[in-house]
């Protein structure tokens, strides 16, 4: 089902895909997409897709702007249509990534029990912590529901809107 859905959004978002295309190689040059090597589900790699946003290590204007956004994660959709990722799940990480997380010992692997994903919960929060980060990947594998990944959905898509602390907040209102 939700390569399906990838796979529509693909096609419903072909014009802001040609826009971005256009706008990184007028602004930035080639090439348009950034490819890396990212760990997934049972700690399998795969190649990730994302719209380039940094130039000479350099978060470049088009980056601030696709970032922020989150326009830089469409390209993601072919990881979804692949297989290799979900709409939801703990972000994709790369070896160096869990290598400086000391994330890669056995007692770890239950984070890449589920696919990775464009948005989670982690990425939900204000706080850049690896230990807060883990207690939500574990919280979001354990607790993986479709209704669980609508709510995280919804919060994800308010974020380009009106921010992430506003999110959070607006959201923590309406539950209790």
């Amino acid at each position: 089902m939700q390569r399906i859905f990838a796979f529509i959004l693909l096609i419903v978002l072909i014009p802001v895909i040609l826009m971005t295309s256009l706008a990184i190689i007028i602004l930035t040059g080639l090439p348009i997409f950034f490819i890396q090597e990212r760990v997934g589900l049972d700690r399998r790699t795969f190649k990730i897709y994302k719209f380039r946003t940094m130039r000479n290590g350099k978060i470049n204007f088009t980056g601030k702007v696709l970032r922020k956004t989150g326009i830089d994660e469409i390209p993601q959709l072919l990881n979804i249509m692949g297989g290799t990722m979900a709409f939801v799940g703990p972000r994709p990480l790369t070896e160096a990534d869990i290598k400086r997380l000391e994330w890669n010992t056995t007692e770890h692997n239950e984070r890449w029990a589920v696919k990775p994903g464009i948005t989670g919960m982690a990425q939900l929060i204000n706080v850049c912590d690896k230990n807060i980060t883990w207690e939500n990947d574990i919280a979001y594998v354990r607790n993986k529901s479709t209704r669980l990944d609508l709510k995280v959905l919804r919060q994800s898509l308010l974020i380009p809107f009106i921010g992430k602390s506003k999110t959070k907040n607006l959201l923590h209102k309406s539950s209790t």
